[in-house]
């Protein structure tokens, strides 16, 4: 059976038609699933492909902004072949991909031969769930969220972050204002002085992802995004929900933070830049 594909630029569209393929893995689409939902919400432009076997998805994969690097779902070289073809078919240029590793090996590989463009791989990441409240950090302070008279230094936060993951920050203040009016913008007191922040996106699927964990180079080393996270995971779980995140591979000392905080790797994930 052969695998066909769906491009649209309706995320509804996308989440409807992909409904039991994406909730089949809410944590290793939680991505995924965040993007369509927030792009729903904001009615922000993006380009989506579904690769279907038979009647039933297959694969997923969402560019949004369309200046970003595509993002794709776990799935099988059959449907990578698929999507790849149907994007260059319709003339279309990526500056990237990233997701789960071997798919994004995959795609990577197909996209270069197809389009005589070089892939050279430059961030490994890894998917984390919280799958037990480990070790407390003995890092005295106080989780809240973040309001409105915090706007300028999480904006100068922010930027910051994007920067050091090598993000375009073209979106930084539109990016807070949104954050701070979904209450997704928390932050670690103490002493009375805001030491670093976190990021809690919006429930999908009972699964929450924590991003944007940032403490200024100043103020590294005394255990605050530790505590930031730990206090966050722990509010989130009482409440009922997954906890997941992201790291970089080359920093071992988040990696390990999140491990002793009680994080466990799920998946490997790899981002790719298009020349």
């Amino acid at each position: 059976m052969e695998f066909r594909v769906l491009f649209s630029e309706d995320p509804g569209f996308v989440l409807m038609s992909a409904e039991e393929f994406l909730s089949s893995e809410p944590a290793l689409h939680n991505l995924i699933l965040s993007i369509l939902h927030a792009r729903v919400a904001s009615g922000d432009p993006g380009r989506y492909w579904i690769a279907f076997h038979g009647e039933k998805a297959a694969g997923v994969v969402v560019q949004s902004p369309l200046d970003f690097p595509a993002t794709l779902t776990p799935m099988e070289s059959r449907a990578v072949l698929a999507i790849v073809d149907a994007i260059a078919e319709a003339g279309m240029s990526l500056s990237g991909v990233n997701g789960d590793a071997a798919t994004a090996a995959s795609f990577a590989g197909q996209w270069g031969e197809r389009c005589k463009s070089a892939a050279t791989p430059f961030m490994g990441m890894r998917l984390y769930e919280l799958l037990e409240l480990g070790e407390v950090p003995r890092t005295e302070g106080l989780l809240r969220q973040a309001g409105p008279s915090d706007r300028g230094l999480m904006i100068q936060w922010t930027r910051a972050f994007q920067n050091e993951i090598g993000e375009s920050a073209n979106d930084t203040e539109l990016r807070v204002d949104r954050g701070l009016a979904a209450g997704q913008l928390w932050v670690w007191d103490q002493n009375g002085e805001t030491t670093s922040m976190a990021v809690s996106r919006d429930p999908v699927q009972g699964v929450v992802r924590l991003s944007g964990v940032y403490t200024p180079p100043e103020k590294r080393k005394h255990g605050y995004a530790a505590a930031c996270v730990h206090a966050l995971s722990k509010q989130l779980r009482a409440g009922g929900y997954r906890c997941v995140l992201y790291t970089d591979l080359a920093n071992p000392t988040s990696n390990s933070i999140y491990r002793r905080i009680g994080y466990r790797a799920v998946a490997e994930a790899l981002r790719y830049r298009f020349e």
